[in-house]
Formats: structure tokens, sequence, C-alpha cells
């Protein structure tokens, strides 16, 4: 059997014979020339050495179905993935109740199945409040964890793979929950989730809080604004004013650690307005701000490493420990790119932040409308739009280091995915998804620039 682990979490446990049928299926609906070649099997037992090469084969395998854009985001393979992480669990298909937060703390109640999808229970939810069923693409389920002052710590953006019960009780863990959360990055969408009353509760909730936590900043003069704006009970007022605020529309993550600009670099870094910020405190105790435009990226990766700790005697021994980190390729100058790299649990919560500021802005350029780029039913299965297909598919940018492979255009789901052998210990240098996302966004700097 194989742990298959997505975003450096366990998500389920399968077979070989159980992965030989997910591409017997693939193969049949797609045919034989679009699926890629599948470890062959074994008349004899395998030796240690042949089980190692087969894990290997198999993580190369279900990392090139995961980035082929009609294979990844089929039915068949999603479907099959959110099967196994329910048998992996262990819980049975049963109506349950499911809280889902909302910014400002309240609790939402929805009679769900556990073997419901991500669709599935956003729809619920938005029934509940009476959201329009045009406004749901806004706004996206997240896995949080609460911190002790009431903040939230973001884990990842639920996707179509997975079963939001199952994900956030098999952590066994009530500091993770479920929130709900616009999930687009340009502040003029506002205008259209803001026509709706249900929409523009939200949007404020969400103001208030981000407010109140520290991610928004605001001045005395600013405060006293708002505050009588909050008086008046003037909720769109009160956007508006927060819309011209430092921050507004960013998702702020945990302090972690960057080599920029120097190794070692304790950095809070948030993203928005198509931007990674960071704010550095340099050894010397200086902190300074900057700012990564996404459009200036030429590309990124996350890599997940798996060690096992021995480490002090008051740990549990035998634990595994994952590291996960984000790199991007920076044009800092005309002809001068750099590496950037953030070590962070969050690693994946950031790649999904830039991938979905690149969909945003591919969309923009090509004309298209926001409201196409969100998922439709069509017969029961969910499809993207032809407009946000033709993101994720354009040409293979090819890297200026020719000791470098060819970097292609990974979808951001599965950012990070490997495969371990249950009985297989993982090692050091058990390094998986050393995958490029290239960026078809990326403009360069002109002279005028410099």
């Amino acid at each position: 059997a194989y742990n298959i682990h997505v975003n450096g979490v366990l998500h389920c446990r399968v077979r070989y014979s159980q992965l030989l049928g997910l591409h017997e299926q693939l193969r049949k609906e797609y045919g034989a020339n679009v699926v890629p070649a599948f470890p062959p099997k074994k008349i004899f037992t395998l030796t240690p050495a042949e089980v190692e090469q087969r894990r290997e084969q198999l993580e190369k395998y279900m990392q090139a179905v995961r980035q082929d854009p009609t294979l990844g985001g089929s039915e068949t393979f999603n479907s099959f993935l959110r099967k196994a992480q329910q048998e992996t669990q262990q819980i049975p298909t049963e109506e349950v109740v499911l809280e889902v937060l909302l910014s400002n703390g309240q609790k939402v109640k929805v009679n769900i199945l556990t073997s419901d999808q991500t669709e599935d229970v956003l729809e619920a939810v938005a029934s509940k409040l009476d959201l329009p069923d045009d406004l749901v693409g806004y706004f996206s389920l997240f896995l949080v964890r609460q911190t002790k002052d009431g903040a939230f710590s973001f884990v990842r953006k639920l996707q179509e793979f997975e079963l939001p019960y199952v994900s956030v009780t098999s952590l066994h863990n009530p500091e993770f929950q479920i929130i709900l959360r616009k999930s687009y990055w340009d502040s003029a969408y506002d205008d259209d989730v803001m026509e709706h009353r249900v929409g523009l509760n939200l949007l404020y909730a969400q103001t208030v809080s981000d407010i109140e936590h520290g991610w928004i900043l605001v001045n005395k003069e600013q405060h006293r604004q708002l505050k009588s704006l909050q008086e008046k009970v003037s909720k769109k007022e009160f956007i508006r004013l927060a819309q011209t605020l430092k921050y507004y529309g960013y998702l702020k993550f945990d302090p972690c650690v960057t080599d920029f600009p120097e190794k070692g670099c304790h950095v809070v870094v948030s993203a928005g307005n198509n931007e990674l910020n960071f704010q550095v405190r340099l050894p010397n105790e200086q902190i300074k701000e900057g700012s990564f435009k996404v459009t200036r990226m030429r590309c990124w990766r996350v890599t997940s490493s798996v060690a096992m700790s021995n480490g002090p005697s008051g740990s549990s021994p035998g634990k595994s420990e994952v590291k996960l980190e984000l790199a991007f390729e920076y044009l800092m100058s005309k002809d001068r790119l750099q590496w950037v790299t953030i070590t962070s649990p969050q690693a994946i919560m950031l790649s999904i932040c830039l991938q979905s500021m690149v969909d945003e802005l591919m969309v923009k350029k090509s004309g298209g409308s926001i409201r196409k780029m969100f998922r439709r039913r069509v017969n029961g299965a969910l499809r993207r739009s032809d407009s946000q297909q033709a993101v994720k598919s354009p040409p293979l940018l090819d890297s200026p280091d020719a000791s470098w492979e060819p970097m292609a255009k990974l979808s951001s789901k599965l950012t990070s995915v490997s495969l371990r052998g249950i009985s297989h210990s993982s090692s050091a240098n058990d390094v998986a998804a050393n995958d490029f996302h290239g960026n078809y966004a990326f403009e360069g700097i002109g002279d005028e620039d410099l």
C-alpha cells in the first residue's frame, strides 16, 4: 500500500491495484495516447529496490496525470481521490451537521453528507445564507487554524478532490475549522458582491475582521471615520473607505523564514494586489518592507521533504516532519533573475494564491469576465469555462539555463504530491514535487521601468 500525501498532509492510502484501476478507467475515457504510461505488473515478489522503484514510478505517474489539464481536472481522477480519502479515514456515508465559520465568528450549520465534495458544501452554505447563485463563485471554503488571539491561520483552500467534512474531522483537532471567505483579488469585483444584501454583509464582516486583526493598516483619523460609518451602519461606505487603506484585500500569513535579502531572515508575508509583500526583520533587528509583483515572477515551485525525526528526547520518536518551501524566480532588474525562497508550512497556500492571481490577470488580459472563471454544473459534473481552461495550457517556457529542464505550467491544486510506501521509512533526501509553475502573466521589465 502507498500513502498519498497532498500538500504535505496524508490524504489517503491506496494499493497498486486501485491505482491500476484508475489508470484503466482514464485510458477508457481519454485514450491510451493521452494517459501516461503506468508501472507494469510484476509476476514475482518485489525486492526492496524494486518496491522503491515502483513507488517513484507511481509518484511520477500521479503527478503527470494531475498536471495534464484534461486528466487532472477530470471527475474520474478527482472522485478517485475523494473516495480513497473517505475509505482511508473509514468514515461511512451518512448525514451530518457541518459548522462553517464566517469572518465575524458566526457559525453556519449545514446538513450535508460526509461524502459531499467541496462544491456541494459551498453551495449548501450559500443556500443557507440566501447568497444568489451568481455570487457563489466569488467565495471559497478555506481550512484554517484558529490562533490564540482569535485570528485565523490559513492552511489551504479546499479543493475539488477532497471531502470537507472528512478533511477537517480527520485532523482530530478542534482548532481546525472551515471558513467562508471571498476568493478573488481585484477589489473592482467588490461591486458585484455588494449588489446583493448577503454579499454585502459577508464582505463587510470580512473587512471588519481584517481591520480588527491588523491585516489592514489604519491610522487614528481613518479609524475614527470607520467607527462613525459603523455606527451609522453605512456598510458600503465603510468598505469603500477600507478599499483605500494599505493591505485591503490581502491575505496575511504566519511569520516564517526567507533567504531574501539574506539567508535566515524572519519575514511576514502578505498576498494581495497581484504581489507578495515582505516585512523582513533583518539580523540587526531592522524592519524592511518590499513587494514582489506577480508579473515579474518568471516561475515558482513548491518543494516538500519528509524526514523522520529522531529529535530530542522529549519528542515522539519516528514522527515525520514535513518541510515546505516556496521558491520563485524574480526579475530584479532588466537582465538579472534571482531565486527567492520562503520556508513556511503555508507554502502551498502561498502557491495557490499566486496561481489564482495569475488566473485573474490572464482572464482580464483576454477580455474575459471573472464570472466566467467560476465553475458551473453541467449534467451534474463540474466544468471550468473555456476561458479558464485556456489559461491552464499555454506553451511551455524554456529556461535560460541549459542545465535546467524546461518548465511547464502545472495545476496548483495538487502542488505537492508524494507517495510513500507505508513500510518504507522516509529519509532526509526524500524530496517530492520539484516542479515548476511557469507564469504566463510574466511581463518583464522595460528600460523605462528601471
